[in-house]
């Protein structure tokens, strides 16, 4: 535990480096952003109704290129029933 990597944080009111041991694979212990964040998605705390989630963004996207692609099929087939006639 003593030889154990230390945390690189210091202090910006000190200016001394941070004794606690850092987490392992990180530069930092626990207290300073080692394994932080929250989580993303329904797990969040925050988490409403995923309306612009990325998931959510990109079915709108897929949507929206459908329907102007269809949009400009039918543009397309009303010029051929214009000439047929």
């Amino acid at each position: 535990m003593h030889n154990s990597p230390r945390c690189t944080a210091k202090s910006k009111r000190s200016g001394v480096r941070c004794k606690n041991p850092a987490v392992r694979g990180w530069k930092v212990c626990r207290m300073h952003g080692a394994r932080g964040g929250s989580p993303r998605g329904p797990s969040s705390p925050s988490y409403k109704h995923g309306r612009y989630s990325i998931a959510a963004k990109e079915q709108r996207l897929a949507l929206k290129l459908l329907q102007a692609d269809s949009l400009a099929t039918l543009w397309a087939m009303a010029e051929l029933m214009e000439e047929g006639v």
